[in-house]
This record gives C-alpha cells, sequence and structure tokens, in this order.
C-alpha cells in the first residue's frame, strides 16, 4: 500500500515468462486489437449506412458488435501499457472501475442475445405480427435495458467490494475480474450471496429464455414448410454459435476464482487470452459470413475497394 498518497496498488500477477517474450505479447495482442476494432467497426458501418439492413436482427447485431468493440477498449490498452512496464500494477480503485466496465459489457451480451432470439421468435413463429411488436419502441427499449441492468447491478457489486478490507495485494489475472475475489482478509457472504444473484440475473435467466425460445423455434420450424426452416437455421445458427462462445468463456470465468491455485500460470494466461482475443474476433466473423446480406454487403464493399 502507497500510505504517502493513501492509494492501495495492486500487482496483475498473471503474465508467464512475460521478460522473455514482451515484446512478442505486445506485437500479437496490439495486431489482434487493431483487427477486433476494424472488423466490428466495418460491420457495424455497413449496418449504419445500408437501408436494406435496418430491421430489428441487424441492429441488434450492430449493437452487439458495439458492445464487442467497448469491451475491448476497456482491456486492451491497459494491457498493452501493462506488457511493456517493469512493473504490473493497478490501483484498486482504478481496478473497480475496470471490473465495472467488464461485468457490464458481459452481462450486456446476455442481454442483447436474449433480445436478438426474442426477434428471431416473433419474427419466425408469428411473422403476420412482426412489425407490431418489434417496433422502434420495443427496440429502443431492449437497447437500453441491456446496458442498463448491468449496469446497475454491477454497480452494486462494486459498492460491496469498495467497502472491504483487503490482506492479499497480488491478482492472479491480468486485469481485474473476479479474481479480486480472494483478496479479501475475511470472505464477504453479502459480496458472494450477491455475487450468485446477479450471475443468476445478467446470465443464466437470459440464457434459459434463449434456450426456451430456439427450442420453440425449431419445433415450429419441423413442423413448417422448408423455406422457413431453412430461414431459422440461416438467422439463429450464428446467434446460437456466439452464445456457445460467449457461454464457455462466462463459465471460465466465474470458475477460475475456485481452482485457480491448482492452473498452472501458463494455462491460466492463455485461458485468460482466450477471453480477450477470442471471442471479440469471433462475432464479425460469425456475422459476416453466416448472414446472408451482411455477407453480400461485404462482397459488394470489397469488389468496389478492388475497382478503386
Amino acid at each position: 500500500m502507497d500510505v504517502e498518497l493513501n492509494v492501495t496498488l495492486l500487482t496483475l500477477g498473471g503474465f508467464a515468462e512475460l521478460h522473455k517474450y514482451r515484446y512478442l505479447y505486445f506485437v500479437v495482442i496490439f495486431t489482434l486489437y487493431i483487427l477486433i476494432l476494424c472488423f466490428n467497426s466495418t460491420i457495424v458501418c455497413l449496418i449504419w449506412t445500408c437501408k436494406n439492413l435496418h430491421e430489428p436482427m441487424y441492429i441488434f447485431i450492430a449493437a452487439l458488435l458495439i458492445n464487442s468493440v467497448l469491451y475491448s477498449m476497456i482491456i486492451y490498452p491497459k494491457l498493452l501499457s501493462d506488457v511493456l512496464s517493469e512493473k504490473q500494477i493497478i490501483s484498486y480503485t482504478l481496478c473497480l472501475f475496470q471490473g465495472f466496465l467488464y461485468y457490464t459489457s458481459a452481462g450486456s451480451e446476455f442481454l442483447l442475445l436474449a433480445a436478438m432470439a426474442y426477434d428471431r421468435y416473433v419474427s419466425i413463429c408469428k411473422p403476420l405480427q412482426y412489425p407490431v411488436i418489434m417496433n422502434r419502441i420495443t427496440i429502443y427499449v431492449s437497447l437500453v435495458l441491456a446496458w442498463l441492468i448491468p449496469a446497475f447491478e454491477t454497480a452494486v457489486s462494486v459498492v460491496l467490494y469498495s467497502e472491504v478490507k483487503l490482506c492479499s495485494f497480488t491478482l492472479t489475472g491480468i486485469f481485474c475480474n473476479n479474481s479480486g475475489y480472494k483478496l479479501q482478509c475475511v470472505t464477504s457472504v453479502a459480496i458472494s450471496v450477491y455475487g450468485v444473484v446477479m450471475l443468476i440475473n445478467i446470465a443464466l435467466l437470459p440464457l434459459l429464455f434463449i434456450l426456451f425460445t430456439y427450442i420453440r423455434i425449431f419445433i415450429i420450424s419441423y413442423q413448417s414448410c422448408k423455406e422457413i426452416r431453412k430461414k431459422a437455421a440461416e438467422t439463429c445458427l450464428p446467434h446460437l454459435l456466439v452464445l456457445i462462445s460467449i457461454s464457455c468463456l462466462s463459465v471460465y470465468d466465474v470458475s477460475i476464482a475456485q481452482v485457480e491455485s491448482d492452473f498452472p500460470k501458463i494455462a491460466q494466461l492463455l485461458m485468460t487470452l482466450q477471453i480477450l482475443l477470442y471471442h471479440p474476433l469471433f462475432n464479425p466473423f460469425i456475422y459476416g459470413l453466416k448472414m446472408k446480406e451482411i455477407s453480400k454487403q461485404l462482397k459488394r464493399l470489397f469488389c468496389q475497394a478492388r475497382i478503386i
């Protein structure tokens, strides 16, 4: 602890062999960061500029990709700075703020996927009512709630963490996530219980809603004509792939705080990098390749670029 400035400093101890591979880490992480920003921004711009993509499904996709950009901007600048620094430290206050933004972004992803699942359900199962149900008000309310609900619930968690007394000042990760739970002198029952409540509200319940919705879609599609089944497969498969991806990474993020003592340091680092690098790149590839209209617009864009 820095007594003179009255600032609690934490050490980020999750970097493995940093002194050997410092510049390799930096080049790889910086390159992927630029790719994440470029790929996600390209598809968002396409959705913004192409009028035939101004539909609820594509608006939700754009929101999901913007969320990926924000998610990356929360982590990457500090991560790149740490890779080049001799000491990987962060103030406890800034750590709480980074954790707040990180878990708000992660929770928003589940809620946006839930909104997208509902949109697909109405489109496929209630096509005649679709324009009435999925109007602008429904879209705007869904987007606002998808960010506000996780932000509010994560803010409460941050307040609880700000009140605890710390006896350890070394995080086992490379950024501020739930590994901060083990810094407490005495395990807080309030934090433990609220963490479970928050996990249920912004991850488990949306996940169950999505699964229920897609089961209904597949049942109705199976009983319908071939054209309906094809439409369901084309629009729902990318969402399911993204859902599986974020769910697997979330399970790791939640469980690592419990088993990290048995995990080799290099294995922890590689898994953490999967969360930071893989998923934000996964979304634009899935939607760019699997969504027919977006793929068509991308091909048109690249053809125009070649002509120029």
